[in-house]
């Protein structure tokens, strides 16, 4: 029987369809998920009263006296003999007043600038590892080499949003060591930079080397974030003497805090997760309270970093169902406070493999259903944070990158809904060849960056490589063929003086 002929117009073929490689935007994503619930609103609200009362009643111990000027100027009750702070409900409900739930990171250009609000989604690589790993030189302590080469690495992913600490530098002292980090970020990458809290030598030294690098007055450098630090209590109930500095100093200067407490369910908090959040909650409350206290209207975020210990020896455990239920606690409770969030994934394993690659991904998927803002740990993260490995971060940025690739609407165009190819390709035919195949082959899927996708015969003679082989391969090519970002060469040079200056007077040795 003869087909009826169509009486729609064909549309004109579009040449650029399938001219070229697909080339998608994830430099600004949002997440396209709704936020998943752990718990009924009843619950989040009993949650959100107890760490009231942990906060009223039982109190955190703040190890800064500055700090504790601060709280008491805002009205908690404190105890200078002990170190302990009682902080009223009221004065946490009049910080959240002035923390701002939207507000603008400057990176080194505008096309990197970052929006921070509920629903906005980036993602950061594993961070504060004192080792490094690879299959070409083993695991290491981690060097400044190893610091620079794993920028390149953030700079070269757009899905990567901000810099991080993401190794200890150990071969440079601690006194020079933010001199290092600082430059290694500045002249390697145009992302949202970060800065150490130890101490307000240090803190300072970082950000005239920014203001500086930047070409911006004091007034302008205060007005905007420019650079952010992740703050961590000590749970139970400790702000210690470097992250109570860092939240004065970051709030003071107008630059972003993130306040994470790091509670590990059945060591540092209750082995419950509904427990876990109460004090986690608190203590991230605490914290930003003092930079609101300090200055109203300084750019916060939430913090949240729970996961359970293995009760049988007491070593972390991370992408267990608890970690993944404390995560979308957390978010509930970021959006009671209605701040944007911190929240991250990481892995125990000791080597990029199955139980890696399940941990991580059980963490991200948690972070993104939780609707977290930040997403740390996301890409590289080993041994419970000990060690940062070159191949998996290459293997979990693919599953970074499919992430980014869901946060772009799904193509619903006329074109899309292909009613001209099958008009053109009858029953039992294929598609390989048809127009609307042609016009679109190089751009229509996403195009994985390690995965293989040969069949077993290909595969093999092509040399039998597992993803972690061809991720080594994949990470060297990025650093072999680095192009840093174009920067101001007097504004390096004025940089390098600085540092050359401050490292003949001694530096900054860290504060504890």
């Amino acid at each position: 029987m003869a087909r009826r002929a169509s009486t729609r117009k064909r549309r004109p073929r579009n040449p650029t369809l399938g001219g070229g490689p697909r080339a998608p935007n994830y430099r600004k994503l949002t997440n396209p998920f709704p936020p998943v619930s752990a718990f009924s609103e009843d619950r989040i609200e009993d949650i959100h009263n107890n760490a009231f009362v942990v906060l009223e009643e039982m109190g955190i111990r703040v190890l800064l006296p500055e700090a504790r000027k601060i709280f008491r100027q805002g009205g908690a009750l404190v105890d200078e003999d002990t170190g302990m702070v009682r902080i009223g409900r009221e004065i946490i409900v009049e910080a959240l007043k002035t923390a701002p739930p939207e507000f603008t990171l400057r990176a080194g250009t505008r096309e990197r600038d970052l929006e921070m609000k509920l629903g906005a989604l980036t993602f950061l690589p594993g961070a504060g590892a004192p080792h490094a790993t690879d299959l070409k030189r083993g695991r290491r302590p981690s060097s400044l080499s190893d610091y620079r080469e794993l920028v390149m690495l953030t700079q070269y992913f757009d899905a990567l949003h901000m810099v991080n600490p993401l190794v200890e530098a150990q071969d440079i002292p601690t006194n020079l060591r933010h001199y290092s980090v600082i430059e290694t970020q500045l002249t390697l990458s145009d992302k949202f930079p970060s800065a150490y809290s130890r101490g307000s030598p240090q803190t300072l030294d970082t950000f005239e080397i920014l203001k500086n690098f930047r070409g911006l007055s004091d007034d302008e450098f205060q007005a905007e974030p420019w650079c952010y630090t992740i703050i961590n209590t000590n749970s139970p109930r400790v702000l210690d003497i470097p992250m109570a500095q860092g939240i004065i100093d970051f709030s003071r200067h107008g630059q972003m805090t993130v306040v994470t407490p790091f509670c590990m369910m059945g060591a540092m908090a209750p082995a419950s997760v509904a427990g876990a959040l109460i004090l986690s909650h608190a203590e991230c409350l605490a914290g930003l309270a003092l930079a609101q206290i300090n200055n109203p209207g300084a750019p916060v975020c939430y913090g949240a970093f729970a996961s359970n210990v293995d009760m049988k020896s007491g070593a972390p455990a991370f992408g267990t169902p608890e970690q993944f239920q404390a995560n979308l606690g957390s978010g509930q409770l970021a959006r009671k406070v209605g701040l944007p969030w911190r929240c991250a994934a990481g892995s125990s394993a000791n080597i990029n493999d199955a139980q890696a690659a399940n941990e991580t991904q059980m963490g991200l998927w948690s972070c993104i259903m939780a609707g977290s803002t930040i997403l740390v740990h996301s890409a590289g993260w080993i041994e419970g944070g000990l060690t940062v490995s070159f191949e998996k971060l290459i293997t979990d940025m693919e599953v970074v990158q499919i992430i980014a690739e869901l946060c772009a609407p799904t193509p619903n165009s006329e074109d899309d809904l292909a009613m001209r190819a099958l008009w053109e390709v009858g029953p039992g035919g294929h598609f390989f060849g048809c127009q609307h195949t042609m016009d679109r082959y190089q751009s229509a899927f996403y195009d994985p960056l390690i995965a293989d996708w040969s069949n077993f015969g290909t595969w093999t003679e092509n040399g039998e490589q597992d993803a972690s082989q061809r991720a080594l391969t994949k990470w060297q090519d990025i650093i072999a063929d680095f192009e840093p970002p174009k920067i101001n060469e007097d504004r390096k040079a004025e940089m390098e003086e600085f540092i050359a200056k401050r490292t003949a007077e001694g530096g900054a040795f860290p504060v504890s």
